[in-house]
């Protein structure tokens, strides 16, 4: 199925509102729908709330509006929650604005434009086209993107539902001053990650000295914004990024250059809260099972995307589980 582009060819039905249990902490409501987009309103909330940052675009909102969905149809406090949406401009971000608030019309967000110009340049050709759209490297500037009132959010890619509280992964700590957190998979064979360029150049391995580099997939992730600004961690993002286009150290999108800076050096999250892989390896999409052990978050990270699978009547098991969270009206629904 090809991507889509227009984001008028789609329609979306609305979500239900859920609502808070009494034990939920009081953050001041919106005095209404353009209120919420107010920078003042989010930082009044900022502590209280739980601060989720997502990408936003025509090709992916399908997969973005289902794991909205899940996020608050889960959560505890979902009238407690702020969204975060970075769009690849300002157009993109009026029109994509109308499109979450017709379906969650009650939702506290603010849409931001990115420039992808400012990752555009630096992006190296990748093992798959979809890794090098330039809204994939938004993540790497939410820092600058996101009021500095907030201090810390969790990142979420669009292709996942959660089934469990995202307060609960929002509350992962972060000692010794750890920037991030995310799960990790030592197993994994980290060589793999990056060229024999990289690993033949001693001024370039030694990067991992002295650190224990595990994996982490960065479409999870909860993030101390305060301690990303405090030490510059875009900048050093983009230098990794800069040498790439020099001399090419990895390759696979926008994943290396956060194993550069942060693998070894983040607090570990549990597996439960990224059972990902699900879309299959980045060549043939080919289904996966989960991982052994118990799930919060289902993560359809490669090439299968289950939207896709399922409009092709040929679905992997597991797409059955994010299909309840689909908002998409069919054809059959709008003819009906």
């Amino acid at each position: 199925m090809p991507p889509v582009r227009n984001v008028s060819s789609l329609h979306f039905r609305e979500a239900p509102k859920f609502y808070n249990s009494p034990n939920c902490p009081s953050i001041a409501p919106p005095l209404s729908a353009a209120a919420a987009d107010t920078l003042s309103n989010i930082c009044f909330n900022s502590e209280e709330a739980v601060h989720v940052a997502m990408t936003l675009d025509a090709a992916y909102l399908r997969g973005s509006l289902a794991a909205v969905l899940s996020v608050l149809q889960h959560s505890s406090c979902p009238e407690n929650i702020v969204f975060h949406f970075a769009a690849s401009s300002v157009a993109d971000t009026a029109v994509l604005s109308r499109t979450i608030s017709r379906s969650f019309p009650y939702l506290q967000f603010r849409m931001y434009p990115f420039d992808v110009s400012a990752a555009a340049g630096l992006i190296s050709t990748s093992i798959r086209a979809a890794l090098d759209c330039p809204l994939n490297y938004a993540r790497n500037y939410l820092a600058d993107l996101l009021p500095a009132c907030i201090r810390k959010v969790v990142y979420l890619d669009s292709d996942l539902v959660l089934v469990d509280d995202i307060a609960k992964l929002a509350a992962t700590p972060l000692p010794n001053g750890a920037v991030l957190a995310a799960p990790e998979y030592c197993n994994a064979n980290f060589t793999t990650y990056f060229t024999p360029t990289f690993w033949s150049s001693p001024s370039l391995s030694l990067t991992f000295a002295n650190r224990k580099p595990c994996y982490f997939n960065t479409g999870v992730m909860v993030i101390d914004l305060q301690r990303w600004r405090a030490g510059d961690y875009t900048t050093k993002i983009v230098e990794w990024m800069e040498l790439q286009k020099r001399m090419r150290i990895y390759e696979l999108g926008s994943l290396p250059p956060f194993l550069l800076v942060f693998a070894g050096n983040i607090a570990p999250v549990d597996h439960r809260w990224n059972q990902h892989g699900l879309g299959g390896d980045n060549f043939r999409g080919l289904c996966r099972d989960l991982h052994p052990g118990p799930v919060s978050l289902l993560h359809w990270s490669g090439k299968g995307k289950p939207w896709a699978r399922l409009d092709s009547n040929r679905p992997c098991p597991l797409d059955a589980l994010w299909a309840p969270y689909d908002l998409l009206r069919t054809s059959f629904f709008l003819e009906s």
